[in-house]
């Protein structure tokens, strides 16, 4: 196998690399034409990846002449992994290695002798120690002659004139034009200069450059004549470097390494930006990474998410931006992360995180941050910090140097001016990746989306005044006056991917079941089970009950147990319904009890819902019906066992708030919405409650935490089954009795 990709990467024959990841797209191009399946950046052990692993073969790749002790030190954390079997150095200039590390054999290439220009660049003879050893040379491929270019003369004046030439060259074909250096100008206009403070470039000098840089980039004036300032933004360096392609700028000296590093990973942030859009191929996932198989649409955001640092992932509820999210930091492999959901998902984002993502092939440790006061964080994978609680830990989480945050919601952020804000603020700033979870990304109110967009990648917007005097009704408006062409800008910009249902039709089901765990709230469950503690004691000591009496007992006890998790649940599904509604879906929530209906109906009350409860007239169950279906309202409370004969197939999602012990009865719920007239694939949500009947229920009907499921509605209920329901009751207050001893 080393044979076989030495050989693939010997045909390497391109001009040279401008930077390193033209370098590994060499490399892949290589690898590929010769057949070789490869992972790119591979992850071997925390915080230890591999730029390339073709099976049990590693590949490093280096831009000019690597530093020989770091690269051996580096090349030994591999080694030690026992991943590998073998390693090569991949490098533009040789260095000396030694020809095994941890018993395992080491070979490099050196692309400078491959191609014949290290004695034209006056390089140093420096095989690497193994490669003229283990590849033969009438097994070589023939190597291009030695060509002495017309511009060769000026390497006697200056040693690297010809890897400068290349390079140059190199920049003007293959980046955007206004990427390109600026040329070397005897005059100059002014500065250009880093302020650390405001984390700025200052452009000092002709006032005609300066008041130019304003009005064409208002968010650049920084209140002072013959001064523009420039967020140390990827996208506004571009801006920066465009405007010194007509108006050279001579850079301060303290700051020219600083610039050069900014304009390359400004080029680097528009190929990637380029790459997205050019629909990168699919990554691989390996089964020690990540367990769970992605939809062809959720593959393709997973890919976008790679390549985008800063991101905005807003499909529509129901897609899967959880999995999308956790399979991006699971492909990334370096750990620990943060996640920043709203109060009532935490539970769900653990289960989520347990069932989906692996941390060399085990599951992660997962550890749920708890009250506004730091506290010593205990060693985990992955920690889950509610947005409540932000403004508490606003200092502590910026010095935990988390490599990635997910903010779930992220819409959640869309007020500033609160320490919730800041918080989140400091800590994305702190994050080398971000990305924001949100069904719904563009609201009418442009100061919400600048606040969202500003905490994911600061400035991407510019600043709030030249935002809203481009975007809004007016200068310091809130309105924006296109929200369809910003969102479009958004996309087109590289922030931010959307996916529709109406897209991504053909790859759903017609049902997709799911099953969210919520919180409750322990404290109304334990006071609404005390009453139903001392039923449970006489239904077991009392021996006196007759057949009948203990039956209207424990049928009792049952009833009693399951609206208690109803009413404890109930404030989390309302804001979970909630979320729903903001994202535009059309809402059938389902529920048993009346008590439970009662708290929907005070909770839910400014989204004027209609109810079908069965206490209802036949007249007022008809407007209902029509009120929802006319679109007047996008929610109807629906009782579990008043839902025959109803046809409500306007609805987008069904959201059972409460389970019952029959999957016939769930099967009945859900076709009133799927039935002939439904046309999208159709969402339900079961909400479950790890206090409680929940977990009894959930059985019962089949379900698994977090599983799209396929048992109920497919196939008809056997006599087998209904007669199983029947004893559900039962065992569930023998599980009470057990509880309460």
């Amino acid at each position: 196998m080393p044979d076989m990709v030495l050989n693939a990467l010997k045909k390497i024959r391109a001009p040279l690399p401008r930077d390193e990841y033209d370098l590994h797209g060499l490399v892949a191009r290589a690898l590929q034409d010769g057949e070789i399946s490869f992972i790119h950046e591979a992850t071997l052990a925390p915080r230890c990846r591999i730029d390339f692993l073709c099976d049990d073969v590693g590949v490093e790749v280096k831009k000019g002449k690597p530093d020989r002790e770091k690269t051996i030190r580096q090349m030994e954390r591999y080694a030690k992994t026992g991943k590998i079997r073998a390693l090569i150095l991949v490098s533009e200039k040789s260095i000396v290695l030694p020809k095994n590390m941890q018993g395992i054999p080491v070979y490099g290439l050196a692309l400078h002798k491959l191609w014949g220009l290290a004695d034209a660049m006056g390089e140093e003879e420096q095989p690497f120690s193994v490669a003229t050893e283990v590849m033969p040379e009438e097994n070589l491929l023939p190597v291009q002659p030695k060509v002495q270019p017309e511009w060769a003369d000026d390497a006697e004046e200056e040693p690297f004139a010809v890897e400068n030439f290349i390079l140059q060259s190199l920049q003007e074909e293959n980046i955007p034009p206004f990427l390109r250096t600026p040329s070397d100008e005897r005059r100059t206009y002014g500065t250009l200069s880093f302020n650390a403070r405001r984390k700025c470039w200052v452009i000092k000098g002709d006032r005609g450059v300066t008041e130019l840089a304003k009005r064409l980039f208002p968010g650049s004036d920084g209140g002072r004549r013959g001064e523009a300032r420039f967020t140390a933004h990827k996208r506004t360096v571009g801006d920066v470097n465009w405007l010194m392609l007509r108006y050279p700028l001579e850079i301060a000296k303290k700051d020219l390494q600083r610039w050069q590093e900014a304009l390359d990973a400004s080029r680097q942030y528009y190929r990637n930006v380029e790459k997205a859009r050019a629909a990168a191929p699919a990554p691989q996932l390996q089964e020690a990474q990540f367990s769970g198989t992605l939809r062809p649409f959720q593959l393709t955001g997973l890919a976008w998410l790679e390549l985008t640092e800063r991101a905005l992932l807003a499909d529509e509820m129901g897609l899967g931006k959880t999995v999308q999210a956790l399979a991006c930091a699971a492909k990334e492999g370096v750990f620990p992360i943060l996640i920043v959901p709203p109060a009532h998902l935490t539970r769900n984002w653990m289960a989520e995180t347990l069932r989906f993502l692996r941390v060399q092939g085990r599951e992660p440790r997962v550890h749920i941050v708890k009250g506004l006061t730091p506290y010593a964080l205990p060693e985990a994978d992955v920690y889950i910090l509610h947005y409540l609680l932000l403004r508490g830990w606003k200092e502590a989480l910026p010095q935990m140097h988390f490599h990635t945050v997910i903010f779930d919601e992220v819409q959640e952020l869309r007020r500033a001016g609160s320490e919730k804000y800041s918080a989140a603020s400091l800590l994305s700033e702190s994050c080398e990746r971000v990305i924001g979870l949100s069904g719904t990304p563009i609201y009418n109110y442009g100061g919400e989306i600048w606040n969202v967009v500003n905490v994911i990648d600061y400035h991407f917007l510019g600043d709030w005044e030249s935002f809203s005097r481009e975007w809004c009704t007016g200068y310091g408006s809130r309105i924006v006056q296109k929200p369809q062409m910003l969102g479009e800008y958004l996309r087109s910009e590289g922030l931010m991917l959307r996916r529709t249902k109406e897209e991504v039709l053909p790859e759903l089901p017609e049902k997709r079941r799911l099953v969210q765990e919520i919180d409750a709230d322990d404290g109304m469950y334990q006071r609404l089970m005390a009453p139903i503690w001392e039923k449970l004691y006489r239904w077991q000591q009392d021996r006196e009950l007759t057949p009948s009496q203990r039956a209207l007992l424990e049928d009792q006890i049952s009833q009693e147990a399951r609206q208690a998790t109803g009413i404890a649940k109930a404030d989390y599904v309302c804001q979970f319904v909630r979320a729903l509604l903001n994202a535009d879906e059309k809402v059938l929530l389902f529920a048993h009890h009346h008590v439970v209906m009662d708290i929907y109906r005070q909770e839910l009350k400014s989204e004027h819902p209609v109810f079908i409860t069965g206490r209802e007239t036949a007249a007022q169950k008809e407007a209902a019906v029509d009120k929802f279906m006319l679109g007047k309202t996008n929610l109807c409370c629906i009782s579990l066992r008043a839902a025959s004969g109803l046809n409500l197939q306007a609805a987008t999602c069904v959201v059972f708030g409460e389970l019952d012990w029959s999957p016939a009865v769930h099967s009945q719920a859900e076709d009133r919405a799927h039935r002939i007239g439904q046309k999208d694939s159709l969402l339900c949500y079961y909400l479950v409650s790890p206090r409680g009947s929940d977990a009894d229920m959930q059985e019962a009907l089949g379900l698994k935490v977090s599983q799209f499921v396929q048992l109920m509605g497919q196939k008809p209920v056997t006599d087998e089954k209904e007669a199983a329901g029947a004893n559900f009751a039962r065992q569930h207050v023998e599980k009470l009795i057990r509880q309460m001893t």
